[in-house]
Formats: C-alpha cells, sequence, structure tokens
C-alpha cells in the first residue's frame, strides 16, 4: 500500500512469471532454503539502533556508490538506478522508458527470458527491474554464497550493460499495455489520476502517463528502447546502493563488475521548470459508478526542498496520518461522507503533487468536497495545535526505525538520497529535523507553497 509520507520512493518491480521447475532434489533443498532466507531478508529487522554507516564512492564512469554494511544475514542487496524514468521519454513516444525496464528481463547475452529467470530463480536471487516518473531501477537480492552470488551477479551485470530487447518480446509487452490501457479507462481511479496529473502538468513530462497512451506505444520500436537504454543506463546517470552481509572490499569489487563496465555518458539536462497554478481549474468527468472519485492539488515540491520537514510533519496532522487526521476527522468520523479521504506530498524531481482525495457516494459528492476544501484552508490559516503537532512527531519519530528494517528498504532510502541529493547525514539528521519542527514553521511553510484558491479538482461519477 502506498505510504503518503513516506521518506522515500519504492518503485514497483513487475512480477515474476511462473516457471515450470524440473530440478532434482538438491535444486528443491537450494530453493526452500534461498526462500527462506529471502523472507527472513525481506522481514526481520536489522538489529541497530543507530542510523546505519553510509559509505560513498565514485567509479571513474561516474557511476556513484552508496554502501551499508548489515551483516544479521548471509545476503546481499543491490540497487542501480538512473535518472531514465517516463520524465525522459521522447516527445510523442510516452512508454518508452517503462518499456525498456520492463524488458530488460527479456534476453541478454544470448539468453532468453525463460533462460534467465530459471537461473535466478536455482541461484536463490531475485531480480526486479522497472521505471517511474523520475527513475528507472534494477534489483538484485541474493545470498552470499560465493557459489551462488558470483553467478547472479554475472548475470545481472549481462542484463544490465547487453539487454537484447527482443522484437517478439516488445509486440507482447505492447499488447499487454494496450490492454493495461483499456482496462484503466474502465477503473474511475485511474481515470481521475490521469486527468489529475493532466491538470498539474499539462504539457510538462510529468503530466504523461508513464505507461504511454495507445498512439504512442504503437509507435514505439525496438530501435527507440535501445535508443533510450544506450543514452540513459550510463554511468555518468547512474546510482548504486549495496546493503548486506559484505566488506567494504567485496562491495567495491561487486560494484566495478556491475557498474563499472557502463559506459560513461553523460548526465540529461535538468527536467523543465514546474510552474505555479495560475488559476483553479475544476474538470467533472461522467462515469457510470455509483461513487465520486475526487482529486484536489496544485505542484507541490521536489525532493530536495528546505521546506520538506514542515510541510511533512503539517501534511501528517492534515491528511497524511489516516485515521487521526483532520481530514478524517471531518470528513470521515463526524460526517461519514467517505470512507477514506487523504493528502499527501510526493516530492520529485522537480515540484511533485500535493494532493488531497475521496471517494464517495455520488448524491454526497459536493458536500464531501466542500468539507474538504474547508479544512484545507483552516490549516493553511492557523496550522497545527500544539496538541497536534505534538502526536505526529511522536508517531513520525516512532514509525522510522521500521523504514531502515530490512536490507531492501535501506537500498531503497540510499538510493533516494544518491538520486535526489540529499546529504549523506540525511538518516542521522531525519529524526532530530522531525523534532525541531514547529507549528509556527508548518503554518509559514503551508501558507507560503500552499494555495487553496489556486488547484486543479478532477472529479470522476455517476
Amino acid at each position: 500500500m502506498f505510504d503518503r509520507n513516506r521518506v522515500y520512493f519504492q518503485l514497483p518491480l513487475s512480477p515474476s512469471r511462473e516457471r515450470a521447475r524440473g530440478e532434482g532434489r538438491d535444486g528443491k533443498h537450494l530453493r526452500r532454503y534461498a526462500a527462506w532466507l529471502l523472507f527472513a531478508a525481506l522481514t526481520a529487522p536489522l538489529l541497530a539502533h543507530a542510523a546505519p554507516k553510509i559509505q560513498h564512492w565514485t567509479l571513474a564512469n561516474g557511476a556513484r556508490v552508496y554502501f551499508v554494511e548489515a551483516h544479521e544475514l548471509p545476503m546481499v542487496q543491490v540497487r542501480v538506478v538512473f535518472d531514465a524514468g517516463a520524465s525522459r521519454d521522447p516527445e510523442g513516444k510516452s512508454g518508452v522508458a517503462n518499456l525498456t525496464g520492463t524488458m530488460l528481463r527479456e534476453g541478454a547475452a544470448g539468453l532468453s527470458a525463460d533462460d534467465i529467470a530459471q537461473r535466478f530463480e536455482s541461484l536463490g536471487a531475485q531480480f526486479g527491474a522497472g521505471a517511474d516518473r523520475d527513475m528507472a531501477a534494477t534489483d538484485l537480492t541474493s545470498l552470499t554464497d560465493k557459489q551462488l552470488l558470483e553467478p547472479a551477479l554475472e548475470l545481472f551485470a549481462k542484463i544490465l550493460t547487453g539487454p537484447s530487447f527482443p522484437e517478439e518480446s516488445l509486440k507482447r509487452e505492447r499488447e499487454r499495455l494496450l490492454v493495461a490501457l483499456a482496462r484503466d479507462a474502465q477503473s474511475p481511479g485511474s481515470v481521475a489520476q490521469k486527468a489529475f496529473f493532466r491538470g498539474l502538468y499539462g504539457g510538462h513530462p510529468y503530466g504523461r502517463d508513464p505507461i504511454g497512451d495507445e498512439p504512442s506505444l504503437k509507435g514505439i520500436a525496438r530501435e527507440d528502447i535501445i535508443a533510450h537504454h544506450k543514452r540513459y543506463y550510463v554511468g555518468a546517470n547512474a546510482w548504486v546502493t549495496l546493503v548486506g552481509d559484505i566488506s567494504l572490499a567485496d562491495a567495491k569489487r561487486i560494484v566495478e563488475r556491475i557498474a563499472g563496465t557502463l559506459p560513461a555518458g553523460t548526465e540529461p539536462a535538468p527536467l523543465p521548470r514546474v510552474h505555479e497554478l495560475k488559476s483553479a481549474a475544476n474538470q467533472r468527468i461522467a462515469f457510470p459508478a455509483s461513487q465520486s472519485h475526487i482529486l484536489v492539488g496544485q505542484p507541490g515540491i521536489a525532493r530536495n526542498d528546505p521546506d520538506y520537514f514542515p510541510l511533512y510533519v503539517g501534511n501528517y496532522i492534515l491528511g497524511g496520518g489516516g485515521l487521526v487526521s483532520r481530514l478524517s476527522e471531518e470528513v470521515r468520523e463526524k460526517r461519514g461522507l467517505s470512507y477514506s479521504v487523504y493528502s499527501y506530498f510526493m516530492p520529485m524531481r522537480v515540484p511533485g503533487p500535493f494532493t488531497l482525495g475521496l471517494q464517495t457516494q455520488n448524491a454526497q459528492r459536493e458536500q464531501a468536497l466542500r468539507i474538504m476544501r474547508q479544512v484545507l484552508e483552516e490549516f493553511v490559516a492557523k496550522g497545527p495545535t500544539d496538541r497536534e503537532l505534538e502526536a505526529a512527531k511522536k508517531h513520525i519519530t516512532g514509525g522510522f526505525p521500521l523504514r531502515l528494517d530490512s536490507n531492501r528498504k535501506i537500498a531503497e532510502i540510499l538510493a533516494a538520497i544518491g538520486f535526489y541529493h540529499l546529504p549523506l547525514t540525511y538518516l542521522d539528521e531525519f529524526i532530530p529535523k522531525v523534532e525541531a519542527v514547529t507549528a509556527q514553521q508548518i503554518r509559514d511553510a503551508f501558507q507560503r507553497r500552499v494555495k487553496p484558491d489556486k488547484m486543479v479538482t478532477v472529479i470522476v461519477g455517476g
């Protein structure tokens, strides 16, 4: 489930295909042992009460590396991210970044998609790849036993540096995405989300749907995917994170092996500026449903914005704290207008959206929307109470260790620290900075950054 107060981005990975298995007894035992260790690695908390020590260096080709030793389990988590998300799609060909990430697993070095899946499975390793609006990411989870780790790293490097992007796989993936688009058109939530991003960003790259649209998908050729990979999957555009049961010397060897052979390349140009909305805009989309989906918002903040912590803590009180938030209290608890109502900032490379949302019965939507706007306007004008602020700080700081309770989560945070140009001291400073936020800082930040009278409103319903 999407955590609207999360301090980093977790890229959803494509599910692995079901594979026919014909291994012998030893292979079955290996799979069971590996599966148990993978489960433990993803769920067991790290036995540290301080923020992990981050070691950082840069490869000769420009790739930036972030490493944390974690010896509780014989596992290593590798994540390589690139500034190669949907915001880098060519004009008129939205969906190229998503297809590139998806098709990495489809073939490399003479291996088919089935070969790749079966080899990772036989090694007890997991591979994932995908792209969102900002970044493309590849992930490897492996045991540190050399007989398992070395071939897993070799295969990972081949996929990263020399994918084959088979034509037949492109045809299949294109058809799958066209089906997904047709399915989205039947989902009021998806219709609302896409209209909302278009309303906020217009012709900016963030306004495009990452999976593309029907004309763009049909126009994407294999050459477009090869060109995207060649341009953006390069050292100068890469951030590599490693977390696990390995030494610094091992980490340096592993990084050189998987990313050191990437061509150096160059970083892409900065994304276009996101402009503030000049006036309010309202869009109503008819949809045959008994409920209406409502989204209200504006461009918010970039990930390295100096107002991040006051807005983050303030939003927890406004609508990010679930049932204890003001929006939930006024819309759900007092009036029963919606089962779920929320708000969140989605900080990105350039300002991502600030969003308020709810679902409600068609007959109640005007009332629900009016109350949601009233709550926002009052919060912007007056800010939080001292009691609300104290409770929010306790919850945020108390839950922070859960964001560091697995190698995978730490690797994701390290990647965000690098990609969004955050300081290496970010994890050490997170709790002190949350605790230092005052009610006045929240009021000041919301009054400067949030404009209730200049927001996009999208309503999709009957």
